[in-house]
């Protein structure tokens, strides 16, 4: 196996020292906003004359709370904004991305769990769309949970997700698997049939030693699995550009991981909340918002990489 793509144990980075400020005013003394990096250029994305195949990006970090399944909802109608046609694929048994979306999920009565252990269940008996043009979803509700236990015993239990997709692919140009906050056999599925790991790493230091373990696992998938598993992205979230402390992890992360890190970042805002209780993408209900906006630019990322 190659060399580790990363070792947290190589940032030296403790606690403020004492009397050192965490929180910023702006001054001269700061340093750089490494958040503001010279932009690299992106095209416009190009009409599409036809869609398909798709690629398949695995939204994946093992630590919760970092911005995940929002930027799976936003970044995928975004995407559809572009004139891309976009499969959300629900991938986490507490069903985020499914409420994020409109949907509840305990009143569903087929999801993608039926659709990985019913044989009479296709894949058309559970996709369904949103509000947005071009953007469908695969469901899921808390039965997703059995599905970990009761594939084990399986052979080929790694590609149950690629098998359960393949029939969509020729009919969309992105398919965006929203993984549980962990590193088990669920998110494995879902690096076996990806193309690209879409990493959403929050400004904060415990996230970015996190990110080891995941490259870890990453490099594993590649070797014994998918060996055309590639790195797309990270993604910074939560970013607030006040805080010393969310500075220099941004530092750290542009450090670390250079080209990989997405040009786009994601500030904190109140908006994204609202857009949760809402069920809709902040394109659509705060389409003018600094969010809305960050993410069309996230979508032209990844649209030319």
């Amino acid at each position: 196996m190659s060399a580790p793509l990363f070792d947290a144990d190589s940032l030296h980075m403790g606690p403020p020292e004492p009397g050192r400020p965490e929180a910023s005013t702006g001054g001269a003394a700061d340093p750089v906003d490494p958040a503001v990096r010279p932009r690299r250029a992106v095209p416009e994305p190009t009409p599409l004359g036809s869609h398909g195949p798709a690629t398949v990006l695995a939204m994946c970090n093992q630590k919760g709370g970092v911005g995940k399944t929002t930027s799976t909802i936003n970044l995928g109608a975004a995407l559809a904004e572009y004139g891309r046609r976009v499969l959300l694929v629900d991938f986490d048994p507490q069903g985020a991305l499914s409420v994020g979306l409109g949907v509840q999920p305990h009143e569903l009565d087929t999801t993608i769990y039926n659709l990985i252990m019913e044989r009479s269940v296709t894949i058309d008996d559970v996709i369904r769309p949103t509000t947005v043009e071009g953007l469908d979803l695969l469901p899921s509700n808390i039965d997703l949970s059995a599905a970990e236990v009761q594939l084990v015993t399986e052979v080929g239990r790694e590609q149950t997700l690629g098998r359960t997709i393949a029939p969509a692919i020729e009919r969309y140009d992105y398919v965006l698997v929203d993984c549980q906050p962990s590193l088990g056999l669920l998110t494995v599925n879902a690096l076996a049939c990806a193309d690209g790991v879409l990493i959403p790493l929050e400004c904060e230091f415990f996230s970015l030693r996190g990110v080891a373990l995941l490259m870890d696992t990453i490099e594993k998938v590649q070797d014994r699995l998918n060996p055309k598993l590639e790195i797309t992205g990270i993604l910074a979230t939560m970013y607030d550009p006040r805080t010393l402390h969310t500075r220099e992890v941004m530092a750290r992360v542009v450090e670390a991981f250079g080209e990989l890190v997405f040009d786009t970042v994601i500030n904190r805002t109140v908006r994204f909340p609202e857009t949760t209780v809402a069920g809709e993408p902040i394109t659509r209900w705060a389409s003018k918002s600094a969010g809305a906006e960050a993410y069309r630019a996230l979508a032209r990322e990844v649209i030319a990489r």
